[in-house]
């Protein structure tokens, strides 16, 4: 469910640690909570990092290890000053009342925080994350509660992230639940054929509505044109020949890359042979009777 405000922008590795916090909680805990950290402008908050925080709950009181929090902060700003405390997640899947005496705490911390749901036990058969902000609610004067309204959720990943996302997709098709790495031309040839996929589509796409099967969407016409205008405008045969050019450049790299790790690995064994006759003793009898004299 979505609201008016600020968009949620979560980074998979946020997700990770997360999962990773969750699975090494300590026995007996029920759920784990930590510190959200990334930026804020605007019309969005981005949540790029996060770490676990220690704390024990129990139906009547919850204690939160302050002094923890506020040291691993202090390491984090050392490695990314631009990252600030946003809020705090926890594992599960609904608010409960000590929430609340969390949230007061990290609102202390940052201006406005968000309060982030994992539900790390997919109780609905998938892990639910959702955001909120608290607002007071009551009489003035008298009671005051206060509110957690939903904020809009999205997914992003910067480009590095994407090969690790594309690596994790790729383990839920094999029995093992286990992928390894591929080679960098694997790499290309995967790329190019996605590639090849999405143009494919994009061309029946386009038939279908110059044909009239298909009503045409005056949004996916913009982003087509886009496309187009960013293409550069070259010849068949000058694309030939600067492909050729960067392929022949990228076999000459490799190839002496490849003789100079076959020299380092002759130049080691040229050190262990001289080592090992320093380190022996020389029989200087049956040396001169070798040679002859």
């Amino acid at each position: 469910m979505s609201v008016f405000g600020p968009v949620v922008k979560i980074h998979p590795v946020v997700l990770a640690s997360i999962c990773d916090s969750y699975e090494r909680r300590n026995e007996g805990a029920s759920r784990v909570i930590g510190t959200l950290l990334g930026t804020i402008d605007k019309h969005s908050i981005e949540v790029t990092n996060c770490f676990s925080v220690p704390h024990n709950e129990s139906e009547d009181e919850v204690a939160v290890d302050m002094e923890f929090a506020k040291n691993m902060y202090e390491l984090h700003k050392r490695v990314s000053p631009t990252e600030v405390i946003i809020g705090w997640y926890a594992t599960g899947f609904d608010i409960t009342e000590h929430s609340v005496l969390i949230h007061e705490y990290y609102s202390r911390e940052a201006t406005n925080p968000i309060h982030l749901t994992a539900d790390t036990a997919l109780q609905s058969g998938k892990m639910n994350i959702r955001a909120y902000v608290s607002a007071q609610m009551g009489v003035p004067g008298k009671t005051v509660g206060v509110m957690f309204t939903p904020l809009s959720v999205k997914y992003i990943y910067y480009d590095t992230e994407r090969i690790g996302v594309d690596l994790l997709q790729r383990t839920r098709m094999t029995p093992g639940r286990t992928k390894g790495l591929t080679s960098d031309l694997s790499q290309v040839a995967g790329s190019a054929s996605r590639v090849q996929d999405m143009l494919t589509t994009v061309l029946a796409y386009i038939e279908d509505v110059l044909s009239g099967k298909v009503t045409a969407d005056n949004s996916v016409g913009r982003f087509l044109m886009d496309l187009v205008n960013k293409v550069p405008t070259i010849s068949a045969e000058d694309f030939e020949n600067m492909l050729n050019s960067n392929i022949n450049d990228l076999l000459m790299v490799t190839y002496l890359s490849n003789l100079t790790q076959a020299q380092i690995a002759l130049n080691e064994k040229l050190l262990c042979t001289a080592q090992s006759y320093t380190d022996s003793p020389v029989d200087f009898t049956r040396a001169a009777v070798f040679s002859g004299k």
